[in-house]
């Protein structure tokens, strides 16, 4: 993967974070900034990265979602499915990134879907797990396994565009759509 298509992946799981109220608006500047150093580069992402700290949970409601579709990325609002998806495969591409345990992603989940979401049903039968450990069979580093190998399952999918030359600002300037 390449830097630029790693910038973009995170920029679109902050963005997914940040609707859902998972992240604060000052971390989805940071990974604008970040995007930047990496090699993309748009009018909305420069006024993305501009802002400060204060101005972050002002301005980034209105200057995100132009600032993605300048980079052919999808912002999900937070309501429907597609969004909550969005929120599930970013954290769990965070939970592969060693920002999160195993019990803290299958917590968050099942906290915020409960068995409710088909994509994180497994997710939440393993906090079930987790919560009936001293009765059961199986150990931490079981559970914590089948979570890390679920999480890789769920970030694999949707990518970014792989090709540089299918993110503006790196190659031509195309409009590809994220997958």
């Amino acid at each position: 993967m390449t830097s630029t298509e790693a910038a973009a992946i995170a920029l679109q799981d902050n963005a997914a974070l940040w609707s859902a109220g998972e992240i604060t608006a000052s971390e989805v500047v940071d990974a604008a900034c970040d995007a930047l150093v990496a090699g993309l580069d748009t009018p909305g992402l420069r006024i993305l990265a501009a802002c400060t700290r204060a101005e972050a949970d002002y301005d980034v409601h209105d200057v995100l979602p132009p600032a993605l579709q300048e980079l052919g990325l999808t912002f999900h609002p937070v309501a429907g499915e597609a969004a909550q998806e969005a929120v599930v495969r970013a954290l769990a591409r965070r939970l592969l990134a060693d920002d999160l345990k195993p019990w803290e992603l299958t917590f968050r989940i099942h906290q915020r879907y409960g068995h409710e979401l088909p994509l994180t049903e497994r997710l939440a039968e393993l906090d079930d797990e987790y919560d009936i450990l001293e009765c059961g069979d199986r150990t931490v580093d079981q559970i914590d396994a089948e979570v890390t190998a679920e999480a890789r399952r769920l970030a694999a999918h949707p990518r970014v565009p792989t090709e540089p030359e299918g993110i503006p600002g790196v190659g031509d300037q195309g409009n590809s759509r994220s997958r």
